[in-house]
């Protein structure tokens, strides 16, 4: 059974759910949106955007029961190549090695115009701890 991860979003006006649970599983596609006025952040560099999307990643980890230790694989998609050391440096961080599993890809654009970075997220729940 999949379950919708409320995580201080609404709903979605098209079809799509943010983040979800799968047993102890758990999907999310995180962008630079801020949480209180819902606006996807266009402005800013890719620090700034990369850190709002895993503050995101955070919250989403929280009320699902987990971490960030937790997230086992990152495909984290880009518009620019030049962005990727900026964007692992404030990758760094969040996270600690061992790194989750990780892809970066580079694309023509994003479904917001301005958005240089998006991030689909898988992670495993140890509810052993």
């Amino acid at each position: 059974m999949v379950e919708v991860i409320d995580w201080g979003l609404p709903a979605n006006t098209g079809p799509v759910t943010n983040a979800v649970r799968a047993g102890d599983q758990v999907y999310t596609v995180q962008i630079p949106r801020d949480p209180e006025t819902v606006r996807v952040q266009t402005s800013g560099d890719i620090r700034e955007q990369t850190r709002r999307a895993l503050a995101n990643l955070v919250l989403v980890m929280r009320q699902a029961g987990g971490t960030l230790k937790d997230v086992a694989q990152i495909t984290v998609f880009l518009v620019e190549a030049s962005d990727a050391e900026g964007m692992n440096e404030v990758y760094r961080t969040f996270f600690e090695p061992p790194y989750p599993n990780r892809a970066t890809v580079i694309v023509k654009e994003l479904l917001v115009p301005g958005m240089r970075i998006e991030m689909v997220v898988h992670a495993h729940l140890d509810r052993a701890t």
